[in-house]
């Protein structure tokens, strides 16, 4: 310290002096003209109007084709044929296949899926690569080629093989109409076993459709009990007599009829 000159202090090198610090601030809009944008009201208000296209095309979409409605579920039906959301087809068209139903239904619906998902959760770990072009990361594209082709083929199948004659008849809604258990047409429609797979109510049920409102006259629902229709009905189900076909015919033709 020399007398009149001040003091003086030795710096520390690992501190950064006050005019070497820069200012951490984001960089000015102008520095990129036309690639970047203010995110309010900018960015933003473009995002709220693409929304709002895709808003009003769903709404459009639900007006012109409504959900399809079924029947009220009936779990004591043993012969529904379910049909899950189409985003869970390619699984449900998994469990069709052998080594994936019945005593393996483990395998096709756990363990399967897990081996799946858990090799998207691994992805990142398994391929480290700085490349985000997919030929130079033959790992990752291939599982997720793979995985897609498996989900579309899958999701295909199961469109293609699944009966929508049957799934219609059997979703089909149908006014309740007041069974009389104790009328002679039902006796009859019992005792020939009808009830067995038009249901105890003839909702239908076990492949067979619903005998309620079928706009059948009482001289058709008298041939088809005789000899049949189609390879669900056999012919020779009812045993009665010409007169017991004739009470059963006007009764299952007037269930339903105002």
């Amino acid at each position: 310290m020399h007398r009149g000159k001040g003091m003086k202090f030795v710096g520390d090198s690992r501190v950064l002096a006050p005019e070497m610090r820069t200012p951490k601030l984001p960089k000015d809009y102008s520095e990129y003209p036309g690639k970047t944008e203010a995110f309010w009201p900018n960015f933003l208000l473009k995002e709220w109007m693409v929304g709002a296209v895709f808003l009003v095309g769903y709404l459009c979409l639900t007006v012109a084709h409504p959900a399809p409605l079924e029947r009220i579920a009936d779990p004591t039906d043993t012969g529904y044929i379910p049909l899950p959301d189409w985003y869970f087809l390619f699984l449900y068209q998994l469990l069709k296949y052998s080594f994936a139903s019945g005593p393996y239904t483990v395998i096709g619906a756990m363990i399967m899926p897990g081996l799946a998902f858990g090799g998207l959760l691994l992805a990142p770990f398994l391929d480290r690569g700085p490349e985000r072009r997919p030929r130079k990361r033959p790992f990752a594209t291939g599982f997720m080629l793979l995985a897609l082709a498996a989900t579309v083929f899958l999701t295909w199948q199961s469109v293609a093989t699944h009966d929508w004659a049957a799934a219609e008849r059997q979703g089909k809604i149908v006014a309740k109409v007041e069974i009389d258990k104790n009328s002679a047409g039902y006796k009859i429609a019992s005792a020939n076993t009808c009830i067995t797979c038009h249901g105890d109510s003839f909702q239908g049920g076990a492949g067979a459709p619903t005998l309620i409102g079928t706009g059948l006259s009482a001289e058709e629902v008298a041939t088809i009990a005789k000899k049949g229709k189609g390879g669900k009905m056999p012919a020779g189900v009812f045993k009665g007599t010409d007169a017991e076909l004739k009470t059963l015919s006007e009764y299952i033709s007037g269930l339903g009829k105002k």
